[in-house]
């Protein structure tokens, strides 16, 4: 009985090729970060290492120490400045990457029919974004984070995917039952490790993301048309 429905925001809610826009997204980034003379591509590559930091994260602090304690390694005096900089990139430049993003007309429609029909509704994009980036992005879908009971973020997240125990955190804080959740994404990897705690996942096939070729067909998957169909809407 599915009580509590889980998105991602990425490739889901919002359609996008993650490769085409990661790269944009970087590049306007490091031009951000040019005047501290900083390599872009070494810059890029420590961003990934601090995304692993926060994937390995293991639960005693938010994901956003765990990133900047990386880049603190990194960065030694030049932490702070590096640091403004980057908050300043998502609360201004930022909006630059919605260029990379698609828009589905369908999803702020299916949202409120969800809403409507009585399921709780949690964002449950990967918390490797500072809120700021999050609220943004959640607006280029069409929709508010105000439409959701929570969302998750890199400062109040202690874990990420695909660490099952983010699933279990979002379920936790919200007091939901694992056995009542859809998890709907379009990660083969990142969301379908919501199963391990118990979680139903449904895939959106539109922007599917499957590195490693993952059998999908024993997984409920296809379309928002055929999510509003397995949801009776």
């Amino acid at each position: 009985m599915i009580k509590n429905i889980l998105f991602d925001l990425d490739g889901t809610l919002l359609p996008m090729d993650m490769d085409v826009f990661t790269t944009g997204y970087f590049k306007l980034l490091v031009a951000k970060l040019a005047p501290l003379d900083i390599d872009g591509k070494e810059f890029i590559g420590h961003i990934w290492a601090g995304i692993k930091r926060m994937v390995l994260n293991d639960g005693t602090r938010p994901n956003m120490d765990a990133f900047w304690e990386y880049m603190q390694e990194m960065y030694l005096e030049r932490t702070p400045e590096l640091r403004r900089r980057c908050e300043e990139f998502y609360a201004n430049e930022f909006d630059g990457a919605k260029q990379f993003c698609g828009y589905n007309d369908k999803v702020p429609v299916l949202l409120d029919d969800i809403k409507k029909a009585g399921y709780r509704v949690i964002l449950a994009t990967n918390p490797i974004f500072p809120n700021v980036a999050t609220v943004k992005r959640t607006s280029w879908a069409g929709l508010s984070v105000n439409d959701f009971e929570g969302y998750t973020t890199y400062e109040n997240s202690y874990s990420c995917k695909p660490n099952p125990a983010y699933f279990t955190e979002v379920a936790d804080r919200f007091g939901l039952d694992p056995a009542e959740c859809l998890m709907v994404g379009n990660d083969a990897e990142e969301d379908l490790a919501a199963r391990k705690t118990g979680m139903q996942v449904f895939l959106i096939t539109d922007c599917l993301v499957n590195k490693k070729d993952v059998d999908i067909s024993d997984i409920l998957h296809g379309s928002f048309d055929d999510l509003r169909e397995l949801l009776k809407l």
